[in-house]
């Protein structure tokens, strides 16, 4: 399954139209239909009803697994942007809200001392958004509060999350 065919299809399934989906793709709305009918021929069946445009029953299913498909496939792109990056001299940090607190303010403020040729960016964002934006290779590191997954039986804690030996590499180098 080609993911870019995947990508047109989560996004006309999205906003209920080839023509909508091409603008926000940048292709032509016969583009978009060539992308669907040929993820159709490859998977063999009618993914779309085409008026009004819907997923069909069996077009449901590609639908459960393009998120976590696509993400993984962005997260393998960022990976390898970060190991043949130029050294950083910017950090993009984010935080969810309960990870805010003293125990982070505070070695950001000596970093910033200590490196001051290094510019760290912080944002506070929620968990989900954190662990996204950090595995599309938005932030570089990622601090998030609570459990790592759903079954952790540790207690709510803060949790570092680091997605590369290149990012530990960094962050021990400051």
């Amino acid at each position: 399954m080609d993911p870019h065919l995947l990508r047109t299809f989560v996004a006309v399934a999205r906003c209920g139209s080839f023509s909508e989906a091409a603008r926000e793709l940048g292709y032509t709305q016969s583009a978009v239909s060539q992308h669907i009918a040929a993820l159709e021929n490859d998977l063999g069946t009618l993914l779309l009803q085409r008026r009004p445009v819907s997923p069909t029953v069996a077009g449901i299913r590609p639908l459960e697994h393009a998120g976590p498909l696509l993400l993984r496939l962005d997260a393998a792109r960022a990976d390898i942007a970060r190991l043949t990056a130029a050294p950083a001299t910017r950090i993009t940090l984010g935080v969810s809200p309960p990870a805010m607190t003293s125990r982070l303010t505070l070695p950001l403020a000596g970093i910033r001392r200590t490196q001051p040729l290094l510019e760290v960016a912080l944002r506070v964002l929620g968990r989900e958004a954190v662990t996204h934006e950090l595995a599309t290779g938005t932030l570089d590191l990622g601090l998030i509060d609570g459990m790592a997954a759903p079954n952790d039986p540790q207690p709510a804690r803060l949790r570092p999350i680091l997605p590369s030996p290149a990012s530990l590499a960094t962050i021990s180098a400051i």
